[in-house]
C-alpha cells in the first residue's frame, strides 16, 4: 500500500539563509515521488537525508515513537519549520504508524526502565505503609502501580533494558506496529547486528504485506537491499533514484569484504 505518493517543496525566499533552508540539499530540491511501499534514503553524513526525513515526519503529523511529541521536541524545531514548506500528496490518508530516530529509541528504553523502577518503588513503599492494615486495603493501594507494571510487561516484555539493544529494538517495533501505517525511520539499523538487520527486513516484508508504507534513511547496505525498494541517493543534488548495484556504499562494502587487507594497510 502506498499512502503518501509525493512530497513537493515550496522554497521560502525569506528564510533561505536560515537552517535548514540554507543547506545545499534544500537549495536544489523540488520534491520526491513515493512509488514503492518502501523508499530508502541513502547518502553520506551531512547530505541532508535525515533533515528531510524529519521535516517529512513533521509535515505528515506523525506520532513520535520516542519520549516527546514532534510538536514540542526542541531538537525538531527546524523540522517543524521545514515541514511547513512541504506539500504532501496522499493516495489515502492514514493516521497510523510513527516516526522514529535511533536516538529516540534509546531514550525510550531508558524511560521505560525508569517507569518500571518507579512503579516497583511505589509498591515497596505500599508494603511498608500498609503493614498491620488489612490485606484488602493494601491490594486496593497496589492496583494502579501493579496495573501500570503489567501494562509495560504486556507491551514490551519483562524488561527492554535487560535485553540486548537489537532484541529490545525488534521487540519495541513489534509491539508498536499496526497494519496500514506510515512508518518514517531514521537509521533503524543503529542498534542492530547484521543478523538482526536481516530479521528486521523480514519484519518489513511482513508489514508491507499488511499494507504499511516505510520511508527509511539508512547507512546499511543490508537494509538497502530490501526487495523492490525505491532507493533515493542524496549524494547528488538534487537527489535521484539509483539501483542497488550502483550504490557507492554497496560497492565499497563488497570490495572491502573481498579484500580487507588491501584497505587496512593504507590506513
Amino acid at each position: 500500500m502506498i499512502f503518501l505518493s509525493s512530497l513537493k517543496y515550496n522554497r521560502p525566499e525569506v528564510l533561505k539563509s536560515e537552517f535548514p533552508f540554507n543547506i545545499n540539499l534544500m537549495n536544489n530540491f523540488e520534491g520526491i515521488e513515493f512509488d514503492s511501499p518502501v523508499t530508502i534514503f541513502v547518502g553520506e553524513n551531512g547530505t541532508g537525508k535525515s533533515t528531510l526525513l524529519e521535516g517529512l515526519a513533521a509535515a505528515a503529523g506523525s506520532i513520535a515513537a520516542g519520549n516527546e511529541s514532534i510538536k514540542t521536541d526542541k531538537t525538531l524545531a527546524h523540522a517543524r519549520k521545514l515541514g511547513k514548506q512541504f506539500k504532501l500528496v496522499w493516495k489515502k490518508r492514514t493516521h497510523r504508524g510513527f516516526f522514529l530516530r535511533s536516538e529516540d529509541f534509546f531514550n525510550f528504553t531508558r524511560r521505560v526502565s525508569e517507569l518500571r523502577a518507579e512503579m516497583n518503588q511505589y509498591l515497596d513503599e505500599i508494603e511498608e505503609e500498609y503493614k498491620g492494615r488489612s490485606e484488602k486495603a493494601k491490594q486496593y493501594a497496589r492496583i494502579p502501580y501493579a496495573g501500570s507494571l503489567a501494562g509495560l510487561t504486556q507491551k514490551y516484555g519483562e524488561d527492554l533494558d535487560a535485553n540486548s539493544h537489537g532484541e529490545s529494538f525488534l521487540k519495541f517495533f513489534q509491539s508498536r506496529f499496526v497494519p496500514e501505517g506510515l512508518y518514517i525511520l531514521d537509521e533503524p539499523e543503529a542498534p542492530l547486528s547484521p543478523i538482526r538487520q536481516m530479521a528486521f527486513i523480514s519484519m518489513l516484508k511482513e508489514m508491507t504485506g499488511e499494507g504499511s508504507q516505510f520511508i527509511i534513511a539508512t547507512h546499511s547496505p543490508i537494509l538497502m537491499a530490501f526487495p523492490e525498494a525505491r532507493i533515493i541517493s542524496f549524494d547528488e543534488t538534487p537527489p535521484r533514484a539509483v539501483k542497488y548495484d550502483d550504490l557507492a556504499q554497496v560497492n565499497l562494502m563488497k570490495d572491502f569484504l573481498n579484500n580487507p587487507g588491501q584497505f587496512l594497510k593504507n590506513l
